[in-house]
């Protein structure tokens, strides 16, 4: 081969080579960033463009749709000195490429770490149950809180979501004891209550009986000195009628001992003649 041809095809090879570089057709959903010496220039949007081969350089390729952060789980101490875990998803996306590449190293990581600082800041600043109850507020004010920092970036923060927030293995465990705890002390409570109640009901109940059986005596009392009065009204000086009287309710009482069940043993008197007649007046 002469030194001609061989000349020739170097040539066209570095044409090629030369045309390859300079010609550059930028995909939909990316920008590139183009520096002149290791210097910035300019930022190449989607389509078909021409630049300086070997003088000009595509430095960066920036994504600009939707990005997907996976904030991976981490331990967070609340006010309360609970430990909870808890991690994130944050969707961002590039708007300015030039403060993307140059703002920061790793925009991605940047945005990653930031979020699980401020979700440690946020969440150390509420209790146990006001965390785990408030994720909106926590999405809130995490979006709220980045916001600045990404736009410095280039960036912006389209959402970030909670996707867990949780008490750590050892501090469920200690959850559920003080749960079991508390229901146990509020059995006792209604259990004492019950008690009390009944105590009272009782105390009530014996109460109104003792008024009822003191009322109740009240009242055979003076129905007793009312039917003496009448007795003694009625009969005046003829004792023969009461006489018989007594006599009659001796003679059933004993009839109704005798009768009696119970009564394993009748006592009579020795005279029972005499003392029947003994109820009755003498006649003069």
């Amino acid at each position: 081969m002469s030194n001609g041809l061989v000349v020739i095809i170097a040539v066209l090879v570095f044409v090629i080579v030369t045309i390859a570089k300079g010609v550059r057709i930028v995909p939909q959903g990316q920008e590139w960033v183009v520096e002149e010496l290791g210097k910035f220039k300019k930022v190449l949007q989607p389509g078909l463009h021409v630049i300086v081969p070997y003088y000009q350089d595509v430095r960066y390729k920036v994504v600009t749709k939707d990005l997907i952060l996976d904030v991976q789980e981490q331990e967070v101490i609340t006010r309360d000195n609970a430990v909870i875990l808890t991690n994130a998803i944050s969707f961002i996306k590039v708007t300015d490429p030039v403060k993307a590449v140059y703002g920061v190293v790793d925009y991605a990581e940047a945005i990653r770490n930031l979020i699980m600082t401020t979700l440690r800041s946020i969440v150390g600043e509420m209790e146990l149950d006001q965390a785990l109850s408030s994720r909106d507020k926590i999405k809130a004010r995490l979006r709220e809180s980045i916001a600045d920092e990404a736009v410095d970036w280039g960036l912006t923060v389209k959402s970030v979501e909670i996707q867990d927030i949780k008490p750590s293995p050892s501090m469920q465990k200690a959850m559920e004891l003080q749960a079991s705890a508390e229901r146990e002390r509020k059995a006792m409570v209604t259990r004492a209550e019950g008690e009390k109640q009944s105590a009272i009901l009782q105390a009530e109940a014996r109460l109104e009986s003792a008024k009822r059986d003191a009322a109740a005596q009240v009242t055979l009392a003076e129905a007793s000195a009312e039917s003496i009065r009448r007795v003694t009204v009625a009969v005046g000086e003829h004792t023969i009628p009461v006489s018989y009287i007594l006599g009659e309710k001796y003679i059933n009482a004993l009839r109704q001992l005798s009768e009696s069940d119970n009564s394993k043993l009748v006592v009579l008197p020795a005279d029972l003649t005499e003392a029947v007649r003994g109820l009755f007046p003498r006649s003069k």
